[in-house]
C-alpha cells in the first residue's frame, strides 16, 4: 500500500507545482490558504494548464450563489450527478462542500448518497430528479420539466444554471474516472461536525 504522499492521484503525469504557470500557482497557492490543501482536480488539471484555467473559471461562475439556487443547492446537484455517474472524485470532494454549505453533516450525507431518501422538498427533489434525468436519460428531458423548476421559484437564469451545472459534472466526472483521479483524503473529515 503507497503512503499519503506517495499515492498515486491519476494516471497521467501531475506537473509539479512549481513547472505551472504563475496564475496557476496563485490558484494552488489559494486553495491551500482556504482549505489547507490543493484539491487534486487542480493536481490532475495542471496537466493542461490552459484548460485548468477555462474550467476554473466556468467553475467559479456555476457556483455563484443566487436568491433561489443557493451555494448548497448548486452541491446538492454536483453530488446527485455524481453519484448517478459513481464518480469517486466528485462524490468524496463535493460531498465534503455540501456538509460544509448546509451545516448539517448527516442531511448532506444522505443526500449525497440517496437524495430521494432525504426528506427534500419539492423543490430540491424537482431540481436533482432533473439532474439525474439529464445525466441517465437526457432524451428524456422536456420542455415541461423546465416549466416546472419555473413553477417552484427558480428564475429563467437559474434553470438555465441547473441545466449547465449538471452537464459540467457530467463532463468533470467523466474527466475523473478517465485520468484515475483520487480524491484527496483530507475532504473523507471535513464538516463532519454541525455548525
Amino acid at each position: 500500500m503507497e503512503s499519503k504522499s506517495e499515492e498515486r492521484i491519476s494516471w497521467f503525469p501531475v506537473p509539479p507545482e512549481a513547472d505551472l504557470p504563475e496564475n496557476l500557482r496563485g490558484l494552488f497557492s489559494k486553495a491551500r490558504q482556504r482549505l489547507g490543501f490543493v484539491p487534486n482536480v487542480f493536481r490532475v488539471y495542471s496537466f493542461r494548464p490552459e484548460r485548468l484555467s477555462a474550467w476554473f473559471s466556468h467553475y467559479k461562475q456555476l457556483h455563484e450563489p443566487t436568491e433561489n439556487l443557493n451555494a448548497a443547492e448548486r452541491e446538492m446537484i454536483a453530488v446527485a450527478v455524481s453519484m448517478a455517474n459513481g464518480c469517486l472524485y466528485c462524490l468524496v470532494a463535493h460531498g465534503a462542500a455540501l456538509r460544509e454549505a448546509l451545516g448539517d453533516p448527516i442531511l448532506a450525507d444522505r443526500i449525497t448518497l440517496d437524495y430521494k431518501r432525504a426528506g427534500l422538498n419539492a423543490k430540491h427533489t424537482a431540481i436533482l430528479d432533473f439532474a439525474v434525468r439529464l445525466t441517465k436519460a437526457p432524451l428524456d428531458c422536456l420542455e415541461a420539466d423546465l416549466q416546472h423548476l419555473r413553477s417552484l421559484g427558480l428564475t429563467e437564469y437559474e434553470v438555465w444554471d441547473v441545466i449547465e451545472i449538471a452537464a459540467m459534472y457530467n463532463f468533470t466526472n467523466r474527466m475523473s474516472q478517465a485520468t484515475g483521479m483520487l480524491p484527496n483524503r483530507e475532504y473523507h473529515a471535513l464538516a463532519r461536525a454541525s455548525k
